[in-house]
Parts: structure tokens; sequence; C-alpha cells
């Protein structure tokens, strides 16, 4: 594992599962809740892309990452789709029970945000920032207000993955001749165009680190009546993503309700009112065959999704807050790491608002009540 300066790794061994996390050599164990981040991470990664937000934070921080089951170096044992993502959420509780951490901070980027926002409905927590996250409805098949298009979820789950990358990604094959090796993906997807970094090969490693064995990435299709022909099946991540077993629109109820603050990038290809991971979007613009029309396949409307959700959330008594970045990808804190940093510490209140210099002309800052 390709680790930097002052950052340290270890297994916590759960009643669950052996769980890795990335720390930081000197954070005090004893740091309280106002003080304690917990960092979890997107699908086809793990916690290694963390490392330069860890190394940046305050020393009066504890700051954790963990790999979710499946990646990086915690246990690859199978997730059961039927749980959505119970299965990471009650992994992270286990772990953070072991090393003494409640009620921290959470940042969850990509499928890390779903597990944030899942952790959240069933555990205390002081704030959530969540990165590029899915949609609360999870990943395909739903209309605006999260209303499913199938009663099987066609087009959903597993058979979602393009099976060259999964092949490659198995085969470890991280070049980039072709458009479905890990590098390009990287380089393609999960970035801006413009967007280079010395430690791409440590962000590559955190792709490849992603196990493709029965029940993780991406999980097994099954047939179905409608277009375009599979729906998700038991077990596997995007299985577990598939809006029969997720739905973390629930967070609008919670009593207590931690602030929330949504970062994401204007040019995200992945997640998006019309993304390139959504067959209904590719259907549309003639890239799949005999889609079935708007009417019947309409693209997820990812980003305003959330937006709805997070709406519902201030109109019933919560704060949260969309913060758009032009010329962002998919990975904010990656793309503009001085700007994640400041909304994280702003959000801890480790920085104050009044007394700090106006945010970055980049910054595009909307209430999700507007």
């Amino acid at each position: 594992m390709a680790l930097l300066d002052g950052i340290t790794s270890r297994i916590i061994d759960t009643d669950r599962l052996s769980v890795n996390i990335l720390e930081r050599a000197g954070d005090d164990p004893a740091a309280a809740p106002d003080r304690t981040v917990v960092l979890l991470h997107g699908a086809l990664s793990s916690a290694l892309v963390w490392q330069e937000l860890m190394q940046d934070l305050p020393a009066e921080f504890r700051v954790v990452a963990i790999d979710l089951r499946g990646f990086g170096g915690t246990e690859h044992m199978p997730v059961d789709a039927r749980r959505g993502v119970r299965d990471l959420s009650d992994d992270v509780a286990a772990t953070l029970a072991l090393i003494d951490i409640e009620a921290p901070h959470l940042v969850g980027w990509d499928l890390g945000g779903a597990v944030a926002l899942q952790f959240a409905i069933d555990h205390p927590v002081q704030t959530i920032l969540l990165e590029s996250p899915v949609s609360p409805y999870g990943v395909g098949g739903t209309r605006l207000d999260g209303t499913r298009l199938t009663d099987d979820d066609a087009g959903c789950g597993g058979g979602m993955a393009n099976a060259e990358f999964v092949r490659r990604l198995t085969a470890r094959e991280a070049d980039a001749e072709s458009p479905t090796s890990p590098r390009s993906v990287f380089r393609a997807s999960f970035v801006a165009e413009d967007f280079t970094t010395e430690h791409e090969d440590m962000w590559v490693e955190a792709m490849l680190s992603t196990s493709t064995a029965t029940g993780n990435y991406p999980g097994e299709a099954v047939t179905s009546p409608h277009w375009p022909g599979y729906a998700p099946g038991r077990f596997g991540i995007l299985n577990a993503l598939a809006p029969s077993n997720f739905d973390v629109s629930g967070i609008v109820d919670l009593a207590e309700k931690p602030t929330i603050l949504w970062m994401r990038g204007v040019l995200d290809l992945l997640v998006s009112d019309t993304s390139f991971s959504d067959p209904n979007h590719l259907g549309a613009l003639g890239i799949l065959p005999d889609w079935p029309g708007a009417d019947v396949a309409p693209a997820q409307p990812m980003v305003s999704q959330t937006r709805e959700v997070l709406r519902r959330y201030t109109d019933a008594g919560g704060t949260a807050t969309e913060l758009a970045l032009p010329g962002v990808g998919h990975t904010p804190h990656l793309e503009r790491p001085a700007v994640f940093r400041r909304a994280l510490l702003e959000l801890t209140g480790y920085i104050g608002s009044p007394a700090s210099p106006a945010p970055p002309t980049e910054a595009i800052i909307l209430s999700s009540s507007d």
C-alpha cells in the first residue's frame, strides 16, 4: 500500500469483518467529536485517495479514513444488496466503536456519500459533507420524486458496469492505451479533462484494489423483460444501490438533523442529470440501441433528486447547502483541495465564516432552500 508521509494503516478486527483504516501519526485518540473526522471513499477506490486531505487538516483533528467492504485492505466479504448499503454502514459503525469514535464529522464521496447518509439515519453524527454523492434514491431507474420506472429496476445494478473494464480491473491492467482501462477511466470520468496530478499512480492503485469477486463489484445481473434487458441480482455493490434496495431520503425525517454540505463538480460525468453511467441517457444519445423513449426510460435526474431531498431537509428544519464548483469533475477533494479543505473546516466550526476571507470566486454557493 502506497502511503504518504505521516499516514499509517492498521487492521481493525470487528465481529463483522476485518477493516483497514488510515490514520495520521500523532493524532490524539481522545479528540472530541467536534474535532474528529471520518472519511468514506467512493466506489472503484479506497481510503488511499484521502491522504492529501489528511495531511492538510489541522493537527487538532483526529482523522480516520476507512476502506469500505470489498475495497482496499478491508476484507472482501460479499455485499447483501437487499440491505442497500447497510452492510457497509454497519461495518463502519462496528469499526468506529472499536476505536472509540462517537458522533464524528462524516465525509462521504460518491458511494461513501450513500454510506454516510445511511450511517446518519442509524447513528448520531456531527455534520455530513457529501462529495459528488449518488442520489438518495440510488443509481438509475427512478424519476425525480424517486418513483421506480419498473418493478424489477431494469437497467440498474451489476449489469450497468462495462464488462471489459471489469475484466481489466480484475487483471490489474492499468495502462492508458484502452478507453476501458482503469487509468483511462480515472482520467475521463473521475476528474476534469485538464486535471493532472503527481499522485495519479496512487489513485489508480486505489481503483485496482476493488474486489471483483462474487458479491463485490459490480455484482451479478439477472434477465429483465424490460429494456435494456437486465435487472439487479441479490449480491454486489451496484445491486445494493438499485432503487428497490436503497433509499436514504428518510434523512429528511431525522429528529436531530446534522448540518449537511453538498459539494459537487459542475463537470461531473458520473453523477449528473445526464450521467454517462446511466443506460437510459446512453440510449437517448443512441449509444445503446432500441431505447424505448423518454416516456418509458428517462434518464435519472441524479443531481436534481439530491437537491429536492435536501430542500425537503431544510423545510423540515435542517440546514443544507450546495457548493457547485465550475471546472471540476467527480473528485473535488483532489481537483480543488484548498476549496475542499476550507469548506470542511467551516462545516466543522474550526474556522468561522464571519472571520474568514470570502469564498473562492470559482465556487457557486447555493442554499438548497432557494
